[in-house]
């Protein structure tokens, strides 16, 4: 009998999850800011546009969850969303409340083109290629939206790095509370899932960045260097598990 079931496309929201998006919102942070930093920014905003729409197709084409696919399109969100973002501020120089504000006014269209078009925001429901699309553009709303934000909280407002990773920790953690008194899983789960961009990105700048911009000073490349092989750590236990599951 041929097994007529949706495929799913995408993980479920675990702690592992929750771990790893938090990982790649802070190692792509960083790394972004090396890679601009490092060499000429217009060569690599060029190079990871391309790198990409290269992950992007890989992922886009699986038609069913694959670790090492969805996470590594993660990251170049990660990479790219932060670029993007930043290009705003630094390049064009609109103000970070612009940003946040534009950023946010898209990500609702999103969600109001995707409720319309498909009843559900649900990440549960992610098994048809209209609705991987869907859950990809917010995703990378969600990533542009959470640089600028947490940039405006740390510059623009003055709370820092530290201050501002603290304040989202506070907001990451409060769906999880709200959910015990009847908040739908769907709205809590995108109400965190945004909030894990500024998170990783808070404290990941905290680490990196000089004492004179209020951080630790520990540079770039050790940042970058450790959370990648967290991810990978994490990523391929992952895809162990996936493995192991679709062979029993």
């Amino acid at each position: 009998m041929t097994d007529l079931a949706p495929t799913r496309r995408i993980p479920e929201p675990t702690v592992a999850f929750w771990v790893l998006k938090i990982l790649t919102t802070g190692v792509g942070e960083v790394s972004s800011d090396f890679l601009v930093k490092t060499f000429d920014p217009v060569v690599v905003v060029l190079v990871a546009a391309v790198a990409f729409a290269g992950v992007a197709a890989v992922q886009l084409t699986a038609r069913r969850y694959v670790p090492w696919r969805y996470w590594l399109f993660v990251f170049a969100v990660a990479v790219f969303g932060t670029m993007v973002a930043d290009v705003a501020h630094l390049v064009v120089g609109i103000p970070y409340a612009v940003t946040t504000a534009g950023f946010a006014v898209v990500l609702v269209v999103i969600f109001v083109v995707w409720r319309r078009r498909e009843g559900t925001l649900s990440v549960h429901s992610v098994d048809t290629n209209r609705r991987e699309l869907f859950y990809w553009l917010t995703v990378c709303a969600t990533f542009a939206l959470g640089t600028a934000f947490g940039d405006f909280t740390a510059t623009t407002l003055g709370l820092g790095f530290l201050g501002s990773g603290l304040v989202f920790l506070a907001l990451f953690a409060i769906p999880g509370v709200l959910r015990l008194l009847g908040m739908p899983a769907t709205a809590a789960f995108w109400w965190a899932y945004i909030m894990t961009r500024p998170l990783g990105a808070s404290f990941a700048d905290w680490l990196a960045l000089p004492s004179e911009r209020g951080g630790l000073d520990l540079g770039y490349l050790p940042i970058v260097a450790i959370g990648t092989a967290m991810i990978a750590i994490g990523v391929l236990i992952l895809q162990l598990r996936s493995s192991r599951a679709q062979r029993s």
